[in-house]
């Protein structure tokens, strides 16, 4: 009796976890606006709207990384910000947040300065490419955000970025 509760068990848990992908569909399974729209128009289900949020997430990169204690744009980093600047030029009505983020070591005081540091080299960057600074808010986060969570490199690294946030 106590392996069948065991095997029982396990089995709930087991379908608790398993997820389905969001496909548009109602909750109750059947099939919503959205997903009757895409099956009629081929599926486009699960790319971004053009100008949205997400496309700048998926298609352009939100993020770039620094060094430790450095504000200073590698060229990985200018790249992703030239392509920033592209697609902010292209929709032009378009505002955002650039985010300063700082990894765990530190002061709290120093990874706030540190981190708009960071914020204000990408909003530097992204005028100089003739983003209007009046679309560009910077604030900085220090490292009250982790991006993840952990006390070794890999963790610092992801830790030290800047992200542009567009605003909705």
């Amino acid at each position: 009796m106590r392996k069948f509760y065991s095997l029982f068990a396990a089995s709930l848990l087991l379908a608790a976890c398993t997820s389905t992908a969001n496909d548009g569909s109602g909750t109750d399974g059947s099939a919503g606006a959205n997903g009757d729209q895409a099956a009629i128009d081929g599926g486009t289900m699960g790319a971004p709207e053009v100008g949205s949020p997400e496309d700048f997430v998926v298609n352009v990169g939100d993020r770039v990384r620094f060094g430790t204690n450095s504000s200073s744009l590698d060229m990985e980093s200018q790249l992703t910000l030239n392509r920033q600047a592209e697609w902010l030029n292209q929709f032009s009505g378009v505002t955002v947040t650039v985010e300063g983020h700082c990894d765990e070591r530190g002061t709290r005081e120093y990874n706030l300065a540190l981190g708009e540091r960071r914020a204000n080299a990408v909003a530097d960057y992204l005028a100089a490419q003739g983003i209007d600074s009046g679309r560009m808010t910077t604030i900085s986060y220090g490292k009250e955000r982790p991006a993840a969570l952990g006390s070794d490199e890999a963790t610092w690294a992801q830790n030290r970025r800047a992200v542009t946030v567009v605003n909705q």
